[in-house]
């Protein structure tokens, strides 16, 4: 039987974690601890690929023997980037922002062995359509929910659905940061199987 290395989630987020855990129950995690600042000029998409690989190669030497996966998102709202909000009253404007409107969501993911440094990226795109929302449920919302640690100030794994026309997207669990069917087909690339 073939050994393989084991699987590293470079990221610290309960909600990832959660994702992976659906189809891969055993695995480690740890904190990549980048800088996620864009650069100049830099489009949506190239940011999340970067910083996907950014977190991934953060991890190379602390895990020389597995296969670390990477993940970032970028919430759009028109032009705007929607990072994650840090506060009730950031929330708030986040989401008076998006009222009625369409947030594009981009996330890429890495995986990179670091045993040879052989990597894959690729990126999935989400879109979702907000309803028209009302101060006083934008509020309820945030105070149910206190989305403060999620980008774009909602939680769509949570009460944060309520606030949504619909969801047009390949997968789910991308809205979430993790995309399975893009890691799952990846991962097969590198020997790990999920079936």
């Amino acid at each position: 039987m073939q050994v393989y290395p084991k699987l590293v989630l470079a990221s610290s987020s309960p909600f990832r974690k959660e994702v992976l855990q659906k189809v891969f129950p055993s695995f480690l995690t740890a904190s990549p601890n980048i800088d996620e600042s864009a650069k100049a000029g830099e489009t949506p998409i190239a940011l999340s690929k970067r910083l996907a690989y950014e977190k991934v190669c953060a991890l190379s030497e602390q895990f020389p023997q597995h296969l670390i996966i990477g993940s970032d998102q970028v919430a759009m709202l028109n032009d705007q980037q929607l990072t994650k909000p840090g506060s009730h009253e950031n929330c708030i404007k986040q989401l008076s922002l998006s009222s009625g409107n369409i947030i594009n969501f981009y996330t890429s993911l890495c995986v990179f062995d670091s045993a040879n440094q052989a990597f894959e990226v690729a990126t999935d795109t989400c879109s979702v359509h907000m309803k028209k929302l009302s101060i006083q449920e934008i509020e309820h919302y945030v105070a149910k929910d206190k989305p403060y640690g999620c980008a774009a100030a909602f939680k769509s794994e949570g009460l944060g659905i309520a606030l949504f026309n619909k969801i047009v997207g390949e997968d789910p669990n991308a809205l979430v940061g993790l995309p399975l069917i893009k890691l799952i087909q990846i991962l097969d690339k590198f020997g790990i199987k999920a079936l």
